[in-house]
Parts: C-alpha cells; sequence; structure tokens
C-alpha cells in the first residue's frame, strides 16, 4: 500500500516562506518541573537576548517578557511580549523567587513556604 503524502512540497514552502516575509515567529520552549523544596520554570526565546528578558512579580502574579520595538505612524513605540504570566500558588514564598541562566535558558525557581505541606485547623463554632 502507497503512503498519502498529506501536506504537499509547494505547500510547505510556501508557507515558510510567508513566515519569513512576515517576520518569522519561533515560539518559545517552556517546561515546568516540581522538585522537593520548589517548582522550576525553564524557557528558552529563540532570538531573544538573556539581557533582553525580564522576569516580575506584580500582585500575585510572575511575569516573564521582553521589549519590542514597533513602528505606529512613524512614531517608535516599545511594547512587552509577555512569554510566562501566571498567578503564583499560595504555597510559593514569592520573597525567594530567583532567576538564573543556565546553557541558554532562563530558569526561575519558585521555592516552597511553610504552607506547601498543607494547612490544617479546627475551627471552633461560637453559640
Amino acid at each position: 500500500m502507497k503512503a498519502r503524502k498529506l501536506i504537499s512540497n509547494e505547500l510547505i514552502t510556501s508557507i515558510d516562506v510567508l513566515n519569513t516575509i512576515g517576520g518569522g515567529v519561533t515560539e518559545p520552549r517552556l517546561s515546568l518541573k516540581q522538585f522537593q523544596g520548589h517548582r522550576e520554570i525553564r524557557l528558552k526565546v529563540p532570538g531573544v537576548s538573556e539581557d533582553n528578558l525580564k522576569v516580575e512579580i506584580r500582585n500575585g502574579t510572575l511575569s516573564v517578557f521582553h521589549i519590542v520595538l514597533v513602528q505606529s505612524d512613524g512614531t517608535p513605540m516599545t511594547l512587552p511580549k509577555v512569554v510566562y504570566n501566571n498567578a503564583i500558588p499560595y504555597f510559593v514564598d514569592t520573597t525567594r523567587i530567583s532567576a538564573t541562566y543556565e546553557d541558554g535558558f532562563l530558569i526561575v525557581t519558585l521555592p516552597f513556604n511553610s504552607q506547601a505541606e498543607g494547612y490544617h485547623r479546627n475551627v471552633s463554632i461560637e453559640k
């Protein structure tokens, strides 16, 4: 039995050309890992240098982004390109979140706080 080709070579070539003409976009690589005492976010953003990535904590949200320069009616503007944006879980110690680079990856470490083991207490009912 002969295998069917699902996408023609012409279509693949035209997609590649259109992507290149449109500026080419490569998606960031993101992985989340959990360890005994912390979580780890590993990010690699192709085409963005280490110096241009920013990590920010604001109102319980962790954001990783870089700034993109665009032209609007001939006026240069800077816009943030968000790579990661999520709420920080209650069991993470926000004061000890850190970020480093290793082998081309930005690694954000989210250390656990005392609530990571769970919280339990009996609540008395007033009468």
